[in-house]
């Protein structure tokens, strides 16, 4: 991969994903995506391969939005001109670019919004293995090498070029 000179490097996303209601009880695995206890992951592609370059979890959804996740773990990895590419659930962080901001014309916001497309196309395809699609029903602990195996899977796939995710024209924004 070559540098393009662009800011943003990476596209990042939280994705959450069910698991069976915790005993005892507590509004905090509660996930607003699917009104239900779940665990979030942060996910980061790159946006000139396709490539999964970062993960990071599980954290429990409530007290952990992405924006939380970010600002504490990969915004800390970024050098000083590094931005990412996110959607609004970064909005406020001098890191982040996401829908609204920094994109001058439409041609960039819409290139922009194929970044992000591609980013859930990538989270889908996580979601595609039984064990992430369905409610996760094993002691929570086992779920984050549950998912770290399926992302190495994924990744793998894509490498293999069995999977590519789809290529978007980004370029120094």
């Amino acid at each position: 991969m070559r540098y393009n000179g662009s800011a943003c490097l990476l596209s990042v996303d939280g994705t959450d994903f069910k698991i069976q209601e915790q005993t005892p009880f507590w509004s905090g695995w509660r996930s607003f995506k699917f009104n239900g206890p779940g665990l979030r992951y942060e996910v980061a592609v790159c946006i000139q391969t396709g490539f999964i370059v970062w993960v990071n979890g599980p954290f429990a959804p409530g007290p952990f939005p992405d924006i939380k996740i970010f600002r504490k773990h990969l915004k800390t990895h970024l050098l000083h001109w590094e931005r990412v590419e996110a959607d609004n659930g970064y909005r406020g962080d001098e890191k982040t670019h996401t829908p609204d901001q920094h994109a001058p014309t439409y041609r960039q916001y819409l290139i922009k919004e194929q970044v992000r497309d591609r980013h859930e196309t990538i989270n889908k395809r996580l979601k595609e293995f039984n064990c992430l699609k369905h409610t996760f029903r094993h002691e929570i602990h086992k779920h984050g090498n549950v998912f770290d195996a399926v992302v190495v899977l994924t990744q793998l796939s894509i490498e293999r070029g069995e999977r590519v995710p789809y290529q978007v024209p980004y370029k120094t924004m």
